[in-house]
Parts: structure tokens; sequence; C-alpha cells
């Protein structure tokens, strides 16, 4: 799949972030492996050739070995310049160094999701982690949550890391509108398949029915139906589906028809950032150790539950720049602005993203199509 890296290229690729918009600054650098500056590139034009991502799979080489000593050695020669700079040259490094961490953070999760990709499309099945999944508990019946119309504030504030995506911070007008207490669960999307979801055009975006037409979609990505009963491919390998679980690796497209078929729609990034700013950053995130969507861990019942972790939530919010938004100068500017079109924004986190990394303004994106990732759905709905 054109979108998927073996797990060694994600290692190669975030050193050779540190290599190329820090070390290489240097005119004195010597790069340990040279050869791999075209290797390990994955979208920055503005620094040379590079790779073509859909063959990244055919990387029989070079071995993991050479690439974990690639990466020992950029990490010593990153280590020497912290070590020696002045505090001038630290201020001045510093914005490159927090951005290739952050940079790095979203690669761990990239791995697990490529990872089970890999695992799926092998006919074994193979469990990345040998463990039985905890089931999640029924939930409680979603619930609406009111929010009144009115100005709000909506990106990034304070004193931590943000993207360039998430500023600048600004006024947006939201109407009155009610948020589902919780994410739609697994047995939820099975009552919408057996009501024919799949085979009801009058459901669908005009894009997302001829997708279904073309790839014979009939149920979430990594679902398995044998003898009656659903499957799933998870990071343990094939296990039922849980149907108390959120619905996870559902495209926009799914999330969208899913919601029109519940007399719901999906929210806004505005709407869930007003709903998000007041909640703290807790959930089922990365070490949480359950490796798989579960039921709404305690919190205010007042509240909505669940929005941060479990699952990424689509939003009916193209990925769009803010008003008053400037592309980064450099190199980097590439990082985000130029995604900014055909695509849609994702909220909140998954199971597998790490707590420091994930913040009410964050800002995901991908493709409409798109259901690798761990994407799910929470309904939300006009106010009348």
């Amino acid at each position: 799949m054109d979108d998927v890296s073996p797990a060694k290229w994600h290692l190669g690729h975030t050193s050779w972030f540190f290599e190329t918009f820090l070390l290489r600054n240097d005119p004195s650098y010597r790069s340990p492996r040279d050869e791999f500056k075209v290797l390990f590139n994955s979208y920055y034009n503005a620094v040379g050739e590079k790779h073509p991502r859909p063959k990244r799979g055919m990387l029989t080489r070079p071995p993991l070995d050479d690439v974990l000593d690639y990466r020992n050695e950029v990490d010593a020669q990153l280590g020497h310049v912290l070590e020696s700079a002045t505090d001038a040259e630290i201020e001045a490094i510093a914005p490159i160094v927090r951005v290739g961490l952050h940079h790095e953070q979203q690669h761990q999760e990239l791995m697990l999701t490529d990872i089970l990709h890999v695992h799926w499309s092998n006919p074994l099945r193979p469990a990345y982690w040998e463990q039985t999944l905890r089931l999640a508990k029924p939930p409680l019946p979603i619930e609406w949550h009111g929010y009144s119309e009115g100005l709000c504030r909506i990106g990034f504030k304070g004193d931590g890391f943000s993207f360039d995506n998430e500023h600048p911070r600004h006024r947006q007008f939201v109407h009155a509108f009610e948020l589902g207490s919780r994410l739609t669960t697994a047995g939820e999307f099975m009552e919408f398949i057996a009501d024919g979801g799949y085979e009801r055009p009058e459901l669908w975006l005009s894009d997302g029915w001829a997708k279904v037409q073309e790839d014979s979609w009939h149920a979430p990505l990594y679902w398995d139906r044998r003898q009656g009963t659903w499957w799933r491919m998870t990071l343990c390998g094939m296990q039922p589906v849980d149907p108390n679980a959120p619905v996870c690796h559902v495209s926009y497209y799914e999330a969208d028809a899913y919601s029109r078929w519940c007399g719901a729609r999906l929210p806004t990034e505005a709407e869930w950032e007003v709903a998000a700013s007041v909640l703290p950053i807790e959930g089922n995130l990365q070490g949480s150790d359950f490796l798989t969507p579960m039921s709404p861990f305690t919190g205010d019942p007042s509240l909505p539950r669940q929005m941060y972790g479990d699952v990424w939530e689509w939003t009916g919010s193209a990925y769009l720049p803010y008003p008053g938004y400037r592309i980064s100068e450099g190199a980097l500017g590439e990082y985000n602005g130029k995604f900014m079109c055909n695509q849609m924004v994702l909220r909140g986190g998954s199971f597998v993203t790490p707590a420091e990394h994930i913040r009410a303004s964050y800002r995901n994106f991908f493709y409409p199509d798109a259901r690798w990732q761990f994407t799910g759905i929470r309904l939300a709905r006009d106010v009348r």
C-alpha cells in the first residue's frame, strides 16, 4: 500500500531529519552515510531528490543494523552539537530540535500503524504483540452535550510546542450545536452495515460512493466475516470484533455516511476544539498498554468523554490554512503547509499517540478515503 513504510525506513527518516535540518548546516559536517540523503527523504523537494514513497516497501537494503548504526552516529553528532553550543547557538537551533522531537513522536505512531497493515497483508496475519486484548465495557447510551452559539477563539495558545498549522489563534463564530458524549462503537456500526449502509447511495457523498464501488467496501478496513461473526486485525493478531469498543479504521466517507444514517453529522474542527479545550488531556493514549480502542475512561458525565485517545476523530472540516497563516521559511515550510488541499482534519489522537504529543489545537489530516490510520467517529448535530 502506497502510504505504508517499513519500520526501518521510519527509523532512518527520523534521524535523517535531524541530520538534514540541523547537522548539515555546519559546512564541516560529514555524513556517516551520505547515500541515505535520498533514501530517507520523505517529501522535502527543497532539499533534493527523494525515493518514491510507494516503493519504500521494496527496500531490502540497507539492513536494519546499518540503519541503527546510522541513527547512533547521528545521535552522537547531535549530542556533541548540543553540548558544545553557546547559549545563543542553542536559542537558534532549539526550534529545529523541538520540531524534530515531535516529528519523531509522530513516527512512533506511524510505525505501529504501518506494522499493523504489513501484518494484515500477510496471509498468516501474525501478531505484533502476543497478548489477549481486554474487552471494552458496555458503554452508556450516547447523550448530547449542548454548546451555545458565539464567537470563540481557535488555535494554539500557551508557551509549549505547537506546529505551524495550529496558528494563528483566531476568532471564529460557532453556531449552537450538540456533541455526542462518546465515540461510535463497533456494535453501532454493525447496525449500519446490517441496514445496508454500504449498499445505499443516498447515504454517501459522490466520491465516497464511487470508492465503495471501486474497492468493494463492505465493512471497515481489517474486518473479516467468518461463519457469521465479524473479526478484525489488531496489533495482537486477528480478534473477534468487540461491539463495545469504538469502531476503528473507517474513512471520512464512511464516517460521513454513518452520521447521515444516524440523522446526525460530523463535528467541525472548531466545534471539536471548543468542547475539548476545557478537558484534561487523559484517556487511552500510548502507554496505557491496551493496544486497542476501549470504552470511555471514568470522567465527568456532564462533559464529553474519549476526546483524547482511542481513535482519531474525523471532523467535517477541510484541512485549510487558518486566517493569516504563513508557511514557515525554508525547507521546513514543507512540513504542513503544502498539504492544505483535498484533505480532512482529524482531532484527539489515538491509543498509540504519545500523551505529551496531543492537545486541543492539534490538527491531524488525511485524505478522505484513508482507512489504515486508527480513525473513528464522534457524532454532532445542529440545534434547531
